[in-house]
C-alpha cells in the first residue's frame, strides 16, 4: 500500500519491481533538478507520451518521439506524488496526483488522464496491455494513498484547532486566577501559530475546490469532445456505407464491361475469319483473273477455233458474273468490317470513360480510408 512511512517505503518499491521495469536514467541534471533529494521513483515503465492538443481540445500531439521513461515518484517530506518523464534535456510530464485525479483507459493500450494544474490532458500509449493495466492499478493506488494523506492531514488541522480553541479558554481562566505567568504567553505563541495554520488550511480548502471546479470543466470538455468524437464516427460510417454501395454499384458496372469486353473479343475473332474469308476469295479472284487472261490470250492466238471461242466466252461472262458476285461479297463484307470496327471504336470509348470515372472512385475511396486512418490514430 501507498503512502506508508520511509521505513517501509523500500520494501514496497521492491515489491513492485518487474522485469520490464527500469530505473529513469539521470543523464540530463538540469532536467532532473526540480526533484527533491528525498524523492525517488516507486514504479517505473516505458510509453510514448501525447498531450491533447491546447488549440482544438481534440486532437493528440505527441511529446515524445519514441517510447520514454515514466516514473511515479514520492516524497517523503511533503507525503506527495507525482508522475515525472524527462526526454533528454526536457520534462514533458510533470504531474503532481491528486485523489480527484482519474486514470482513464481508451483503449488495450493507451490510456490518459486530466491534470488541472498543467491545464493539459495527458495520454500514454503502452506497447502491451498488461502495461497499460499495471500502470492503471498503480495510479489507483497512488490516487488512494494521496486522498488518505489528505485527510490525515486535514485531521491534524482539526485537531491542532479544537487544540488551539481549547488552550484559549484556558487562557482566560488563568488570567483570571493569576494575570501573568510564562506558560500563558507559550500558549498564546502556539495559539497563534495555530490560528495562522488554520488560516492556511482555509486558503487549501478553496483551492481545492477551485481545483475541483477546474477539473468538473475539463470533464465537461471532455464528454463534450467524446461526443464530437462519437458523431464524427457516426458520420464517417454513413459516408462509409454509401461509398460501399457505390464501390458495389461500381463493381457491378465493371462485370458488365467486362462481359461487353468479351463480346468484343469474339467480334475481334469473327473479324479475323472475316479477313481469311476475304483473303481467300481475294485469292479466288486472283486465279480467275489469270484464267481470264489465259483464255483472252487464246482467243487471239487461235482465231479459228469460234466455236470454242463462243464456248470460252460463255465461261468468261459466267466468271465475270462470278467476279462480280465475288466483288459484291467482298464489298459486304468489308461493310461488316467497317461496321465492326466502328462498334469496337465505340466500346473502347465507354470502356475508357467509365476506367476514368472508376479512377476517380477510387481515388476517393483511398482519400477517405486515409481519413479512417487519422480518425483511428486520433483516437
Amino acid at each position: 500500500m501507498l503512502g506508508v512511512p520511509c521505513s517501509r517505503q523500500k520494501q514496497v518499491q521492491t515489491s513492485h519491481v518487474t522485469p520490464w521495469h527500469v530505473t529513469p536514467s539521470i543523464t540530463e541534471p538540469a532536467a532532473w533538478a526540480f526533484l527533491s533529494p528525498k524523492e525517488q521513483p516507486i514504479f517505473t515503465t516505458r510509453a510514448h507520451v501525447f498531450q491533447i492538443d491546447p488549440s482544438t481540445k481534440k486532437n493528440w500531439v505527441p511529446a515524445s518521439k519514441q517510447a520514454v521513461t515514466v516514473s511515479y515518484f514520492y516524497d517523503v517530506t511533503r507525503n506527495s506524488y507525482r508522475i515525472i518523464s524527462v526526454d533528454g534535456a526536457k520534462v514533458i510530464i510533470n504531474s503532481t496526483i491528486t485523489p480527484n485525479m482519474t486514470f482513464t483507459k481508451t483503449s488495450q493500450k493507451f490510456g490518459q488522464w486530466a491534470d488541472s494544474r498543467a491545464n493539459t490532458v495527458f495520454g500514454l500509449g503502452f506497447s502491451s496491455e498488461q502495461q497499460l493495466t499495471k500502470f492503471a492499478e498503480k495510479f489507483q493506488e497512488v490516487k488512494e494513498a494521496a486522498r488518505l494523506a489528505r485527510d490525515k492531514s486535514q485531521e491534524k488541522i482539526e485537531t491542532s484547532s479544537n487544540h488551539s480553541q481549547a488552550s484559549s479558554v484556558n487562557g482566560t481562566d488563568d488570567e483570571k486566577a493569576s494575570h501573568a505567568s510564562p506558560a500563558d504567553t507559550h500558549l498564546k505563541s502556539e495559539n497563534d501559530k495555530l490560528k495562522i495554520a488554520l488560516t492556511q488550511s482555509a486558503a487549501n480548502v478553496k483551492k481545492w475546490e477551485i481545483e475541483l471546479q477546474t477539473l468538473r470543466e475539463s470533464n465537461a470538455r471532455l464528454t463534450t469532445a467524446l461526443q464530437e468524437s462519437a458523431a464524427s464516427v457516426e458520420q464517417w460510417k454513413r459516408q462509409f456505407s454509401i461509398c460501399r454501395d457505390e464501390n458495389d454499384r461500381l463493381r457491378s458496372k465493371i462485370e458488365q464491361l467486362e462481359d461487353q469486353c468479351g463480346e468484343i473479343n469474339r467480334e475481334k475473332e469473327k473479324n479475323t475469319e472475316l479477313k481469311s474469308r476475304i483473303e481467300q476469295l481475294e485469292s479466288e479472284l486472283r486465279e480467275k483473273e489469270t484464267e481470264l487472261k489465259d483464255l483472252r490470250k487464246q482467243s487471239e492466238i487461235i482465231p479459228q477455233l469460234m466455236s470454242e471461242c463462243e464456248y470460252v466466252s460463255e465461261k468468261l461472262e459466267a466468271a465475270e458474273r462470278d467476279n462480280q458476285n465475288l466483288e459484291d461479297k467482298v464489298r459486304s463484307l468489308k461493310t461488316d468490317i467497317e461496321e465492326s470496327k466502328y462498334r469496337q471504336r465505340h466500346l473502347k470509348g465507354e470502356l475508357k470513360s467509365f476506367l476514368e470515372v472508376l479512377d476517380g472512385k477510387i481515388d476517393d475511396l483511398h482519400d477517405f480510408r486515409r481519413g479512417l486512418s487519422k480518425l483511428g490514430a486520433d483516437n
